[in-house]
């Protein structure tokens, strides 16, 4: 009886530990998961695959949605608008843009700057006849 009262007072700190860890593994996993999947439900065919790494220890230490940045479309800017306003909306998705959202967004908004300029201008724009 002495034996397991011997064991166990070791045991159960190594097990507290490892309750700990697993968590913070599945608290951190979570939070990161959400955050990602904010991305790619706004991001819709222009968000790819969600990503989670981890730290040695195994423990999620970010993620990342790769998406489609827009290319200004000279022969319908409009088209470029939408797009960059799908990837704007799809950075600022989760409730805690990262700094890296943020500058997908800023890029996306120049592009779409940079769009809807050309579409004032009248380029791009095609002419509606009927006849």
């Amino acid at each position: 009886m002495l034996i397991n009262s011997f064991s166990n007072s070791f045991s159960t700190p190594l097990r507290e530990r490892q309750k700990q860890k697993d968590d913070l593994i599945q608290k951190n996993y979570n939070h990161i998961y959400a955050h990602e999947l904010a991305h790619k439900m706004a991001g819709g065919s222009f968000a790819g695959a969600i990503s989670i790494e981890k730290n040695s220890d195994g423990i999620p230490v970010s993620g990342h949605v790769p998406i489609k940045m827009p290319v200004l479309d000279k022969n319908n800017p409009q088209k470029t608008i939408d797009h960059a306003n799908t990837v704007i909306k799809a950075a600022m998705a989760p409730f805690d843009p990262s700094s890296q959202d943020y500058k997908v967004a800023s890029e996306a908004a120049n592009i779409k700057n940079q769009a809807e300029a050309l579409k004032k201008t009248g380029q791009g724009q095609k002419l509606n006849i009927i006849a």
